[in-house]
């Protein structure tokens, strides 16, 4: 395992305290305050080692309610709201300092047989023909702020490709279309359902709220606004392994009231629907 899947999963690793409760057992990810997208993987994580290992997360629904500290420890609380014949409710809130930070309601189902259909996949070019990060960082890099080249070039445990071959920090008015392609750098990989999902989970708020910007003509790095996500919602329609290609195809529908929404769709090679995601996003203007 190298270094950087070492760290990755550090940051998700959790201490359990007692029956339902758990802490973060390493140093948080994020700058700033903590990386949404651990806080997701963990709840997930606490929620997922008070349940029957026969039933499996279907869906989830999030609140962020105030920013992380990253160095400080998070602390799960996990409520046991119900356990059926078919699904079990969990509710996880996570702590610093005494306050609450984040709340999430989760259900898992058992596995069973029953109707299918699904949206196809939009047509975009395979992982191997789109720029990686260091790709963006080679043809852009004049054009970004250092510390945004350093990030860019480092090593990764996630390999995320960008479908449309742009600076995606220009100021430039696009659609509110975005596609990238993701994998966990991992080769093999055990066939553990909950491992995909919380991994999936943690994957999916790193590209979200940058297709709410798309169409305004601004980028994350714009020091006028104020950005963060509020709420964030997944749901799990089949199995797969995130070490595997997953296009991530994201659209934003509207933004008002300094509040933008966005939704992804997640999808293997083959144009098998695996997973929805969608996010409301804070995006307030503020004095520079």
């Amino acid at each position: 395992m190298n270094d950087q899947l070492k760290q990755l999963y550090n940051h998700l690793d959790l201490e359990t305290l007692d029956d339902n409760l758990f802490r973060t057992a390493h140093k948080n990810e994020g700058y700033r305050r903590v990386f949404g997208g651990q806080v997701l993987a963990q709840a997930l994580i606490a929620a997922s080692r008070t349940v029957p290992s026969d039933r499996h997360i279907h869906s989830l629904h999030a609140y962020f309610l105030r920013p992380g500290d990253l160095d400080y420890p998070i602390i799960y609380q996990t409520d046991r709201i119900r356990d059926g014949r078919s699904f079990t409710t969990r509710r996880i809130v996570a702590t610093q300092h005494g306050k609450a930070i984040f709340n999430m309601a989760t259900s898992f189902q058992m596995v069973e047989d029953g109707l299918s259909h699904q949206i196809a996949m939009p047509d975009v070019p395979p992982p191997e023909d789109c720029f990686d990060r260091h790709q963006v960082a080679d043809k852009f890099g004049e054009q970004l702020p250092e510390r945004m080249v350093e990030n860019l070039t480092r090593p990764f445990a996630i390999d995320l490709r960008y479908v449309e071959q742009e600076n995606m920090f220009e100021e430039k008015v696009r659609e509110p279309v975005k596609n990238v392609w993701i994998r966990l750098n991992e080769d093999t990989l055990a066939d553990d359902f909950q491992f995909h999902t919380q991994i999936l989970a943690y994957c999916s708020d790193m590209t979200l709220l940058q297709t709410l910007l798309r169409p305004h003509g601004r980028s994350v790095l714009d020091r006028t606004l104020q950005i963060a996500s509020l709420d964030h919602a997944m749901w799990f329609h089949r199995p797969f392994k995130i070490n595997e290609w997953v296009l991530y195809a994201q659209d934003s529908p509207s933004t008002s009231a300094s509040r933008g929404f966005a939704r992804g769709n997640f999808f293997t090679q083959d144009g098998e629907l695996l997973a929805s995601a969608c996010q409301e996003g804070l995006i307030r203007s503020r004095a520079e």
